[in-house]
C-alpha cells in the first residue's frame, strides 16, 4: 500500500484555477504507484475564509468531474480540500476534505475542530472520527486544527485507524506546534501520520511546506525539503506491515 501527501501551491480563483495543478500532482503520484493521495487544507481554493461561502460545493458537482475521472483512470483515491455546502439549517459552509474514489464514489469530511476565527465563516463538522478502509488500510482524515486536539487522534485510533492523514495550513509560526501534535498522535496512538501542507503562502500565512510522514511510534521517516510542489510517499510492506517513506520534488 502506497500513500502520499501532495504538497501543492494554491492559486487565487477557486477550484477552477487549481484543478489542473491537482491533476498534475496526481499524474506524478501515479508514476510512483500511489493508491491514496492527500492534498492540503482548502487546496482547491486556497485558505480564503471570506470566499468560502461562494466556493461551497459537493464532491459530486460537475466542476469536479476531472478529479473523479483522474481517480478512476489512475486507480487512486484522491482527498482534496475545498469548501463544503452547509449542513442542516446552519448557513455556514464547512471546511471539507473531499474524497474521490476509483470506483466513482465520493465522500466528504468536514473539519471538526475549527481554528479561532474560522467560526465566523465556517461551521464545525459533526463527526468525531472519519475512518474508511482504502486499499485495505483504515484511514482517518483530519484537517489542520484537528491535529491539535489529542482526542481527535484517540477517537480515530479507537475507530480502527492505522493511518491518520491530515491536510493542513502550516506557517513558519505554527510549524513547531503542528509538527509536535502530528508526531504526538503517532507516538500516543501507535498509528502512522501523514501531513500535507501548502507549498506557498495562502490566506496571509507564510506556509513552509515541510509535509511529512511519521511511522507508528513517532519516528519521522520523510519530509518535503521545503516549499514548492512535493510528494511525500510512504509504503506499508505487505508481509511485515513496516513503513518506509521518501520525498521527491515535482517540477512545475
Amino acid at each position: 500500500m502506497r500513500v502520499a501527501a501532495a504538497q501543492t501551491c494554491s492559486l487565487p480563483g477557486g477550484p477552477a484555477a487549481n484543478i489542473g495543478n491537482h491533476l498534475r500532482l496526481a499524474e506524478a503520484a501515479a508514476s510512483e504507484a500511489v493508491q491514496l493521495l492527500v492534498f492540503p487544507e482548502l487546496s482547491l481554493t486556497g485558505y480564503d475564509l471570506q470566499g468560502l461561502a461562494g466556493w461551497a460545493a459537493e464532491p459530486g458537482d460537475a466542476l469536479f468531474a476531472p478529479l473523479r475521472e483522474a481517480a478512476r483512470r489512475h486507480g487512486m483515491t484522491l482527498v482534496v480540500g475545498s469548501a463544503a455546502r452547509p449542513q442542516g439549517g446552519d448557513g455556514r459552509p464547512g471546511i471539507g476534505a473531499f474524497t474521490f474514489l476509483p470506483d466513482g464514489g465520493t465522500r466528504i469530511y468536514r473539519k471538526r475542530h475549527l481554528h479561532p476565527g474560522e467560526e465566523l465563516h465556517a461551521a464545525p463538522g459533526r463527526e468525531d472520527a472519519h475512518v474508511h478502509a482504502i486499499g485495505g488500510l483504515p484511514v482517518a482524515l483530519a484537517i489542520c486544527a484537528d491535529i491539535g486536539h489529542e482526542p481527535h487522534g484517540d477517537l480515530a485510533r479507537q475507530a480502527g485507524a492505522e493511518l491518520y492523514a491530515a491536510g493542513i495550513v502550516m506557517s513558519d509560526r505554527g510549524q513547531a506546534q503542528d509538527t509536535a501534535s502530528a508526531q504526538g498522535h503517532a507516538q500516543r496512538c501507535g498509528m502512522a501520520v501523514l501531513t500535507a501542507n501548502h507549498g506557498a503562502p495562502t490566506g496571509g500565512y507564510a506556509c513552509v511546506g515541510r509535509s511529512a510522514f511519521w511511522a507508528p511510534g513517532g519516528k519521522r521517516l520523510a519530509e518535503a525539503g521545503g516549499s514548492g510542489d512535493w510528494l511525500v510517499i510512504a509504503e506499508r510492506g505487505a508481509s511485515d506491515g513496516h513503513w518506509s517513506a521518501w520525498a521527491r520534488a515535482v517540477a512545475p
